[in-house]
Formats: structure tokens, C-alpha cells, sequence
């Protein structure tokens, strides 16, 4: 067993893991194939952009140091693994047909994910000319309601009137932005999103609140002018 030197010193990437990994899916996984496939595909995931994610076999088996750890078979583990994680419906996946070959796409089962199966299912896919993206999905976002009962917690005639005006006050991207912020700072209130739009609309918002929150981010509003609609 080669050693671990230990993470390295200053400001490290890390990777965002749903809290219901830990809850649901960890005790469930009892093959080691099945767990570094997931593990590496939230990983990836993570990494990318755009309004949808996926992934093909060759992204994972390109990966020279993901294969070294697979073992001395790494195609069968590795197939393995997807078949596992599939099966469990961490990951869905949908094949699709193009001139030259047969191609299979996994996505994480998210809503996100889950429209673009259906999409993909659908036909309402477009090939891409960079070979590394090879697919084009265009997914409706879900409106706020949905977002909110998904994100924040059920709908009560106050909230969905709130929701209402806030449709007539603030860009939808906006507002699912600020619900994106508020359950990364598991912050589940609507007076906690709302303080985030009002703050927006106030003092501006740049490309920054489209990517991940810095840790100097995350102190401002959980220690900061947002602290008072946080349970400590």
C-alpha cells in the first residue's frame, strides 16, 4: 500500500456530495466498484458546466489514474460499477444512435438529469460538433414552486403568493440562484431567499453567483447581514 502525503497546504478544490449520499445511498453500497464509479462521477460532475451534465465510458476509462485504481481488470470493473450504479439509479442512462456509432450517456439522477433522459427520450436532443459534448439538450428549468417545495420546504398560500410577487419583482434566474445559495448554507426559509433578492436588487449581481460560492462568500451570508434568519 503506497502512503498518503496528505492534502496539500492553501486553498483546495472541493467537491460538492449531496447530503443524501451519506444518508441513503452509503449504507446501500456494498461493492467497491460500484462505490469509486459513483464517487468518481460526482466528482466529475462537479466540475462541469452548463445547465446539463453527463457523462460516456470514454470520460471514464480516459482517465489513466481512475483506471490504475480499478485493479487489474479496470474495463470489467469499471463496467461493472456502471451497471451497479444504474441499477441503483444513482446515475441514469440513455443511449443514443448517431451516423458512426452507438453511444451511451450518464447523467446523475437529479431533476436536472432526469429531463434530460426524458428529453433525450423524446428525441428533443441536437448533435454537437465538439466531439468531447457530442449532445445539445435544451431543458425547461422548473419554476419556482417546483424549486421551492423541492429546495425549501412545502407550499402554504402565503409562500406561494411571495413566490408570485417575486416572479413580477426578480429574474427567474435570480431566484433560483438565491434558492441554490440558501440550501448550500442549509438555510431552508423563504425570508432567507428573499433577503439574498432584495440584497441583488440593491447592490447589483454579477457572473459570480452563477458559480459556486467562495468561503468568503458563504461567511457574509451565514455570518454576516443575513445572519437573523438563521437558526443557530
Amino acid at each position: 500500500m503506497n502512503p498518503f502525503n496528505g492534502f496539500p497546504p492553501g486553498r483546495e478544490r472541493f467537491t460538492r456530495i449531496p447530503g443524501t449520499f451519506f444518508t441513503e445511498l452509503l449504507p446501500q453500497i456494498d461493492h467497491l466498484e460500484e462505490m469509486k464509479v459513483t464517487l468518481y462521477a460526482l466528482w466529475r460532475l462537479d466540475r462541469m458546466e452548463g445547465a446539463f451534465r453527463y457523462l460516456r465510458l470514454v470520460d471514464f476509462s480516459e482517465d489513466e489514474e481512475f483506471m490504475k485504481g480499478l485493479g487489474k481488470n479496470p474495463k470489467k470493473v469499471l463496467a461493472d460499477g456502471l451497471i451497479m450504479a444504474v441499477e441503483r439509479s444513482t446515475l441514469l442512462n440513455a443511449d443514443i444512435e448517431f451516423a458512426d456509432r452507438k453511444e451511451t450517456f450518464y447523467f446523475l439522477n437529479t431533476v436536472r438529469g432526469q429531463a434530460a433522459i426524458k428529453a433525450i427520450q423524446h428525441g428533443e436532443w441536437q448533435p454537437s460538433e465538439d466531439p468531447s459534448f457530442p449532445i445539445k439538450l435544451s431543458l425547461e428549468k422548473p419554476n419556482i414552486f417546483k424549486l421551492y417545495e423541492e429546495h425549501i420546504g412545502p407550499l402554504t398560500p402565503m409562500i406561494s403568493d411571495a413566490l408570485k410577487e417575486a416572479e413580477t419583482l426578480y429574474p427567474a434566474e435570480w431566484i433560483e440562484e438565491a434558492i441554490r445559495r440558501a440550501v448550500e448554507n442549509n438555510v431552508h426559509k423563504w425570508s432567507y431567499v428573499e433577503a439574498i433578492l432584495r440584497r441583488w436588487q440593491g447592490a447589483g449581481r454579477d457572473d459570480r453567483a452563477y458559480r459556486r460560492d467562495t468561503e468568503k462568500d458563504r461567511k457574509r451570508y451565514v455570518e454576516g447581514e443575513f445572519s437573523d434568519f438563521i437558526e443557530h
